[in-house]
C-alpha cells in the first residue's frame, strides 16, 4: 500500500539506489510512476507493505518500509531488486553497484567510482568537508540525519 513518503514513520526502514548517472526530467517522471505502481502492490506474505518511495537530485532512488505494519520479508526485498533491475535495464542505468561513490561539488552531483574516489582524496581533489551521500543508513530518520553529511562523518572517512 503505497502511502506518502512523509507519512511513513522517521524509524521505517529504507534502501537508497544510486544512479551511475543524472537521470532526465522525463525520466524521473516514469520512474516515479512505476514505483508508485509496484508500492501499491508490494507484499510480503501476500500482505499488503505500508511503504513509499522518493527520488533525490534526479539521481537517487529510495524506498521506505513501515515494518511496524508488515515486515519486508526476503522474498519482498527480492521483488524490489527485480524492480530495480528492470529500471536499470529500461534506462540503461546502474542502480545496484555499491562500489560508487556520490558526492557534492558545490551546486552539482559527482559520481565516481571507488577507486577515483580514494585517488581524489589522496590528491587532495576532495577533503575531510566534502559532502557525501552515506547511503548505507538503514531508516528515514538515519537519512535525514546521516545521509548528506561530511566525509569525515561516514563510512568514507578511511580515505583521508
Amino acid at each position: 500500500m503505497y502511502i506518502p513518503f512523509e507519512d511513513l514513520p522517521l524509524h521505517s526502514r529504507i534502501w537508497i539506489y544510486q544512479s551511475n548517472r543524472k537521470l532526465y526530467d522525463d525520466e524521473i517522471v516514469t520512474i516515479e510512476e512505476q514505483a508508485k505502481d509496484f508500492i501499491e502492490n508490494w507484499a510480503a506474505h501476500g500482505k499488503s507493505l505500508e511503504a513509499s518511495f522518493i527520488t533525490k537530485y534526479n539521481r537517487f532512488i529510495i524506498i521506505a518500509v513501515n515494518q511496524e505494519v508488515q515486515q519486508a520479508t526476503g522474498c519482498s526485498i527480492d521483488s524490489s531488486v527485480e524492480f530495480i533491475q528492470k529500471l536499470e535495464q529500461q534506462f540503461e542505468i546502474d542502480l545496484l553497484d555499491k562500489m560508487n561513490v556520490t558526492y557534492k561539488t558545490g551546486e552539482f552531483i559527482a559520481f565516481k567510482t571507488l577507486i577515483e574516489f580514494k585517488q581524489l582524496a589522496k590528491s587532495k581533489s576532495v577533503s575531510e568537508n566534502t559532502i557525501v551521500f552515506n547511503n548505507l543508513v538503514n531508516t528515514i530518520e538515519e537519512w535525514q540525519d546521516f545521509w548528506e553529511v561530511p566525509a569525515s562523518d561516514s563510512w568514507h572517512s578511511r580515505f583521508f
